[in-house]
């Protein structure tokens, strides 16, 4: 969602276009002095701007389109409830309600999908338009739009787009947000009108973000300039599968395997021939069969890390740019409640914005039916129309990242104004793209893709074309000549149905309509869970999901000029996992494996390692086998849980370490009775994250190629042999060079895994300590001695960030959440920020706990993202359901409800989520009447 607005590749400003970004900040740092001062024009300024962007909740508006009254009803946190009695007029009160609330929010995330950020923030943004040009988001929504939704689905998105519109209709940009205030003393922009294409887009970017394992197969290539196969083995370890009674992965029972045989018999050809090895499906990504990349990786490398540069400089949308990405959702049947039906639960995991990229409301037909047929509740974004996560009056859905393997990069030999294709040149299929720039010229940009709809990446980036010289090749690879581009595939970039499939599960009324309507969604794919009224339970596993060739795991860049490595076809619906009312009576889904390795396709060899839902299944059984029923508040409390794995594993060796210093050695005492929860106020939880992240430090970090360290962490490298040489022989200083919250190791589950695996290797050559800067010496091959040097590091680093008495020492100090708009809040001058963020919030959990609020161990303690939501829905009884958001439900800095929701979510508190119109009756505090 938010651009970055700083300049990001490329040449650096020159003298003038410095003087004139001075005089822009100083112009809007007058502008934010005279609102928050006390002289006359400052008051008036903030009367007549910020108020009048405040929405109007009383009373009545006359909008032109629709066919009878709306009611608008919202409660005390300005959550809307919404009551039509078409759907036509249904879906456009909620466009104008979420554009009353939100439409700057909006007006970003559609110039970021369409690649036009530069329009509003100026030549900063050229580079990230560039890209996303390239990709097509808008291009591939159109086609969409016009080729591939229903006919009610376009009549929905044309409705909501007339609800924006009327809201638009009349006003200025300082009447709909104090940023467009702002805006308006350097640019003269104009927000246009919306267009069902910009609800569209809006799916491309949330499909962006979770895209699957783009990122890992960067990082292995990476590796090659340091690491060896088998240490980049030890790095990815295969996946804890567990044993065959209790697997942990998502599907338990095996009824995929029957599917698949059963499909794969059929002889059906609409999914491809696939990959029924089951080789490279375990996670060690070290496979190249295929690749036509073994040999020299030197060239791939920098290839990669350009491509990597590209990436990292995108706004991010919903998440981490891909990294870290993950979501708690359970299902509990009602032979394990105390109401004796379902309980469903879900905490999707994702970057922290203001406002948050949800939106809570409800959308409600007066009567359902064929006229009218919503009745449903729940989150959805600011700028679509319909819910994507909640509950209608018969079930309730979550979802979480599948994390499956949707995209590949593939090397491209360039010849003239073509590539090459099983010994032919192919001429690329070309465009020209008009960039405008916020007071600058416009930039035209070529953007090149293959026949099959591929976009070259390289195309826009200096440094993959001067690197593509010596991308590493076999034998029978064509000659580099000028170097290899690189290209993307990816199942987003192809027309599909997910808008279809999101008002498809809206109006489901059981499995059967749940299952139907995912088979529309292509993408994102992600782990839905199910629950209805009827005591069901379920799972399934839905998206355009590729198969390759023979020997092809996704796991590396493959090359493209040779047919054998192009995509098969995609996984039949009816071949993918599902679950229906196992006999355990509960589901878990939080990223782990989705299916054992028996399963005859790959999906990827990236799945998390299944630390979170291992805790939670541990949790749910605890309360089962126990003889105990489940409740709501229960469920809540599973949700916070903060519980570090980690630390169950370590603690005990750490507390063995003899430490002779006496303020270490009372650091090491506060881990004796520390029950190895996170609490915020928990000084042991601060001590041992600092030791934990100072042992990945020592025994992996500072082993890693520079392109994943923490940029601006350098270390004294033996010029020789590349490895970590802190002596007075050292010849070279290299320098990490990526962002602290994408840096490696990030220190989650993988890496607990890593450790996991090397504690019964004490003298394994990952234990090597190397010498401090201090001049203490290195041990080799000891874990023991690198533990205690990360122990002594700790103590001393958490000294000078919370001071020398430990009884000061917090989690909650070092581990701190920051809401920055996610625009001007980021990169406009110091007194806007003040006025636009909010913040420190002081958090309790973890990387990989329950509750995770996620940290990067390589680049720090702050909080990077969170469970961007949390809900549990009571089948029995929906209006003792309960919810939480990340902010609030308005996007304008000075509304009541900006971060309303924020401090309560912090301490574990989840609202009254209200459904039937007599709870909503109660719950209201303002009601709006919409008129025709």
């Amino acid at each position: 969602m938010p651009p970055n607005t700083t300049a990001t590749t490329g040449d650096k400003p020159g003298k003038s276009g410095r003087k004139k970004g001075r005089k822009a900040r100083l112009i809007v740092l007058v502008l934010v002095l005279a609102v928050i001062g006390g002289i006359a024009f400052g008051a008036y300024w903030s009367i007549s701007t910020v108020r009048a962007s405040f929405p109007q909740t009383k009373g009545s508006i006359t909008l032109d389109g629709l066919s009878g009254p709306v009611d608008v009803k919202r409660d005390g946190y300005g959550i809307p409830q919404i009551y039509a009695s078409s759907d036509e007029d249904l879906f456009m009160a909620q466009g104008y309600v979420q554009a009353q609330d939100r439409f700057y929010e909006m007006d970003v995330r559609r110039h970021m999908t369409s690649g036009r950020l530069s329009e509003m923030f100026g030549k900063s943004q050229v580079d990230n338009d560039e890209f996303l040009r390239t990709l097509g988001w808008d291009r591939i929504a159109k086609k969409e739009y016009d080729s591939t939704l229903s006919d009610s689905t376009k009549k929905y998105l044309q409705a909501y787009a007339k609800g924006v519109n009327a809201y638009l209709k009349g006003k200025d940009g300082a009447d709909i947000s104090l940023e467009y205030a702002a805006l308006g003393f350097t640019n003269d922009y104009k927000p246009a009108e919306w267009t069902p294409v910009d609800s569209i887009s809006w799916l491309k970017a949330m499909a962006w973000d979770l895209r699957g394992n783009m990122q890992d197969e960067i990082d292995r290539a990476l590796m090659t300039s340091r690491l060896g196969p088998q240490q980049i083995a030890d790095l990815y370890p295969e996946y804890p599968y567990g044993d065959s009674d209790e697997p942990n992965t998502i599907v338990q029972q095996g009824e995929y395997n029957e599917l698949t045989k059963a499909f794969e018999d059929s002889d059906s050809t609409s999914s491809g021939s696939g990959d029924t090895s089951t080789s490279g499906s375990t996670g060690t990504g070290t496979s190249t069969s295929g690749s036509g990349t073994s040999g020299d990786t030197v060239g791939l490398q920098g290839q990669l890390e350009g491509l990597y540069n590209v990436l990292d400089d995108l706004p991010t949308a919903v998440g981490v740019n891909g990294n870290g990405i993950g979501s708690n959702s359970w299902v509990v049947s009602g032979d394990h409640t105390i109401t004796g039906e379902p309980l469903l639960a879900n905490d999707p995991h994702l970057s922290a914005s203001l406002p948050s990229v949800w939106y809570q409301m409800g959308l409600h037909c007066r009567t359902v039916s064929s006229k009218c047929q919503y009745d449903v509740t729940g989150y959805t974004f600011a700028g679509m129309p319909g819910v994507i996560i909640g509950h209608n009056q018969h079930i309730a859905w979550g979802m979480t990242n599948s994390g499956v393997d949707v995209t590949d990069l593939y090397l491209e030999k360039l010849s003239g104004d073509g590539y090459l294709y099983d010994g032919k040149t192919k001429p690329f299929e070309s465009r020209t793209e008009t960039i405008k720039v916020a007071d600058g010229s416009a930039k035209k940009i070529v953007v090149r893709q293959t026949e099959d709809g591929m976009p070259l990446l390289s195309d826009r980036s200096k440094e993959l074309v001067k690197v593509g010289q010596k991308a590493g090749v076999d034998n029978a690879a064509p000659d580099r000549g000028d170097g290899y581009g690189v290209a993307l595939k990816w199942t987003a970039l192809e027309a599909g149905a997910t808008m279809d499939a999101v008002f498809a599960m809206d109006r489901a009324k059981d499995w059967d309509d749940f299952r139907d309507a995912a088979k529309l969604f292509d993408v994102p794919s992600q782990n839905l869970i199910y629950a209805d009224t009827e005591d069901n339970i379920g799972y399934q596993l839905p998206g355009k999901i590729p198969t390759r060739a023979k020997g092809d795991d996704g796991s590396v860049p493959v090359a493209g000029w040779d047919s054998k490595n192009a995509w098969t076809g995609y996984i039949d619906f009816k071949a993918l996992p599902y679950e229906l009312n196992p006999k355990r009576g509960f589901i878990v889904t939080a990223n782990q494996a989705v299916v054992d390795d028996k399963y005859p396709y790959t999906l990827t060899t990236d799945w998390g390692y299944g630390t979170r839902s291992q805790r939670i299944t541990d949790l749910i059984k605890n309360k089962i086998q126990g003889g105990g029923k489940i409740s709501t508040d229960d469920m809540r409390q599973m949700q916070m849980d903060n519980s570090s794995e980690i630390a169950k594993l370590l603690v005990p060796t750490l507390l063995k370490i003899d430490i002779a210093d006496p303020d270490v050695r009372e650091a090491q005492e506060l881990l004796q009775n520390w029950e190895r929860t996170q609490d915020a106020d928990s000084a042991a939880a601060a001590y041992f994250n600092a030791v934990w992240r100072n042992i990945l430090k020592l025994a992996f970090g500072n082993k890693l190629p520079k392109e994943l360290r923490v940029e601006g962490q350098c270390l004294w490298v033996d010029p020789v042999n590349a490895t970590n040489a802190v002596d007075d022989t050292a010849k070279v200083r290299e320098c990490g060079q990526r962002d602290a919250d994408q840096a490696q190791p990030d220190g989650g589950d993988r890496w607990f895994q890593v450790v996991r695996n090397l504690m019964d290797k004490p003298d394994s050559d990952w234990w090597t300590t190397p010498k401090s800067a201090t001049g203490r010496e290195g041990a080799d091959h000891n874990r023991d001695d690198l533990f205690k040097r990360a122990m002594i590091d700790a103590r001393w680093e958490l000294t000078a960030k919370l001071g020398k008495d430990i009884d000061t020492w917090s989690w909650g100090r070092l581990h701190r959440l920051f809401l920055k708009n996610q625009t001007l809040g980021t990169s406009g001058p110091g007194f806007l920020q003040y006025i636009l963020n909010r913040g420190p919030w002081k958090l309790g959990g973890g990387e990989a706990a329950v509750d995770a609020t996620g940290w990067n161990a390589a680049g720090g303690y702050g909080v990077v993202w969170v469970p961007s939501m949390r809900m549990v829905v009571n089948l029995e009884d929906f209006d003792k359901s309960k919810w939480i958001n990340l902010t609030g439900a308005s996007g304008h800095a000075f509304s009541a409800h900006y971060t309303d929701q924020t401090s309560k979510w912090a301490n574990g508190e989840l609202l009254d989520w209200s459904f039937s119109q007599k709870a909503v009756d109660k719950s209201t505090s303002d009601t709006l009447v919409l008129k025709p």
